[in-house]
């Protein structure tokens, strides 16, 4: 893959020069293309025409994904940079290949433990493919990780060498390997450093790890552990064909709401791959009370841990692709089979599927999610709770390989034909408007009209009697129903919905259920925070709002003349989904 690197390569300067250590792969393939394809007549001419129609093909470093046309005496003199350098991010374009890096500046240690005064440059380098599509990977963020790898490993080796002087034991090893009779750009010296240098095995499993699952677990000198992930990379196993980025995991987790929960995608029992990426006791204990079935919130009370704590663990676990983010798994919670699952006849999750489930079928299971159905529909009431429960872990592992998506229902406000009103207005009484402006605004109409009405009814009123009569409107049209009369109730309509534009009223006063003080409120209050716009799906607005979801239910259906549902997926969670 082009996240794949083509090569890592060790490179050292000190006082006695700059030498390249080590390399790997070493193996150099010889390109099988014919250099000429015969002799040229040496009495011919150039055709100059033909000099400006056809420029020079650039040349290529790369063959079957190997870095190939460099001398190891051209990468050293390359990455032996200058003290002024180090410490810093280092990058070089050549050809069709990037190379990145960050020098690492060490002080040597003698024998007798003791700082010596010369230092040493160490600089690990990666090779990349320079000439990819854009639309692939972004270049810049791939840069950046293998940037922050390099950096990691040089902080490492910086440590290890004042600890106990591990880096000059290793380049010594080297430099011997390559003095004993052996050229820089023989494979027999490689071969040789391999067998002796630790620090040769580990650049070896770094990139093997890369180029294969993405993860990198090494413990240098088998002190000091290194982990590393290469999102671009270690996604692909539970995500096939998509490249994911951590600007789409970071814009993932910027969604994430206490509401959601938690999937592990491997099983619990395996929970020393999940500790050992992180040495924070929380994470155990989190591990303890997981269940998919808990919401975010309920898993940190649980865990007897911080909401915020329980979001940085719930990162951590997604951006090295051991968790994905879902709803809790509930009986209300309605599913359909992804549009692109891996399903075919000769898919391997047929066999992992009836390993797992004895008896059961995949295609059979999987085409019960033909039409979007809840979990409710798919238990029997009077089924045995051990029936709900195989259910419960038939789901878990379809979402676990992607094989089904959650629909969520979303509300859009339609009073008219032609939609609402307040998209082509635009004014500052519309339901788009903010809530501080909203609340001010009925209040101060609120006000005049009560004025209006009060001089008319008794001919002269003071400043204070006008000011209770309105705090006393407002607090009746707050929290008390309609008035007894068919007047009263008439105009408290009005003054509820007095932001809303003439035609939008009268069509929401066709309804019967403007006639139930309860409703009408609680319709205009979710109108003017922008729930029925078509960016809040049930669960939110359930959560947001603290209602019942038989509440919420109820006004969709009382009020099903202007508001419009649809089914679709939640696009903060969408990245995880093979549909997206």
């Amino acid at each position: 893959m082009e996240v794949s690197p083509l090569s890592i390569i060790l490179v050292k300067s000190d006082s006695k020069g700059d030498r390249l250590l080590f390399r790997y792969p070493f193996q150099t393939r010889c390109n099988d293309e014919p250099s000429s394809k015969g002799r040229k007549n040496p009495y011919t001419l150039p055709v100059v025409d033909d000099l400006l129609q056809s420029p020079k093909q650039s040349f290529s470093n790369i063959n079957k994904e190997n870095l190939t046309g460099l001398t190891d005496e051209v990468l050293s003199s390359l990455f032996a940079v200058k003290t002024e350098l180090c410490n810093r991010k280092f990058e070089l374009k050549v050809n069709d290949v990037r190379f990145v890096s960050h020098p690492t500046l060490l002080q040597l240690r003698n024998k007798q433990e003791k700082e010596d005064d010369s230092g040493m440059l160490v600089n690990i380098v990666f090779a990349l493919q320079a000439l990819a599509s854009h639309s692939v990977v972004n270049w810049k963020i791939l840069v950046k990780c293998y940037h922050d790898l390099s950096k990691r490993m040089g902080i490492v080796l910086k440590y290890e060498e004042k600890r106990c002087g591990y880096v000059s034991e290793q380049t010594q090893l080297m430099t011997t390997a390559h003095d004993d009779g052996y050229t820089n750009g023989s494979n027999s010296a490689f071969q040789i450093i391999l067998e002796k240098c630790s620090l040769a095995n580990n650049i070896k499993k770094m990139y093997d790890d890369l180029c294969t699952t993405g993860l990198v677990n090494l413990r240098i000198n088998r002190w000091i552990p290194l982990t590393f992930c290469l999102p671009q990379k270690v996604h692909q196993w539970h995500i096939r064909g998509k490249i994911v980025e951590p600007e789409d995991i970071d814009r993932c987790l910027s969604a994430l709401r206490p509401y959601h929960s938690l999937l592990l995608l491997h099983p619990l029992h395996q929970k020393n791959d999940f500790t050992s990426l992180d040495g924070s006791p929380g994470l155990d204990r989190m591990l303890n009370q997981y269940s998919p079935l808990k919401n975010l919130q309920t898993l940190a009370a649980d865990s007897d841990l911080t909401l915020t704590h329980v979001f940085e663990l719930t990162a951590h676990l997604v951006y090295w692709a051991k968790a994905t983010v879902i709803f809790p798994i509930c009986s209300t919670n309605k599913y359909v089979i992804s549009p692109n699952a891996p399903i075919h006849l000769n898919s391997p999750l047929l066999e992992k599927f009836s390993d797992t489930f004895p008896g059961s079928n995949l295609i059979r299971t999987v085409g019960e999610f033909s039409l979007p159905s809840s979990l409710s529909q798919k238990c029997n009431p009077l089924c045995h709770p051990s029936q709900q429960s195989e259910l419960v872990k038939t789901i878990i592992w379809l979402l676990q390989h992607h094989l089904l998506l959650q629909l969520h229902t979303y509300i859009q406000y339609m009073p008219t034909d032609n939609g609402p009103l307040y998209s082509k207005r635009g004014n500052n009484k519309s339901c788009l408007a903010s809530p501080s402006s909203r609340s001010s605004a009925v209040v101060n109409s609120f006000q005049s009209i009560s004025a209006e009405r009060t001089e008319s009814e008794s001919g002269a009123s003071t400043v204070s009697e006008v000011t209770e009569i309105s705090v006393n409107k407002n607090i009746v049209l707050e929290n008390v129903g309609f008035g007894t009369t068919e007047e009263d109730k008439q105009d408290y309509q009005e003054e509820l919905l007095l932001d809303f534009p003439d035609e939008e009223r009268s069509s929401i006063f066709k309804i019967p259920a403007t006639n139930t003080p309860e409703d009408l409120k609680l319709f205009a209050r979710l109108c003017r925070k922008g729930y029925f716009q078509g960016n809040h799906h049930v669960e939110e607005i359930m959560y947001l709002e603290n209602l019942r979801r038989s509440q919420l239910m109820q006004l969709l259906d009382k009020f099903r003349d202007v508001l419009i549902t649809y089914e679709t997926e939640d696009p903060a969670i969408a990245m995880f989904s093979c549909s997206s």
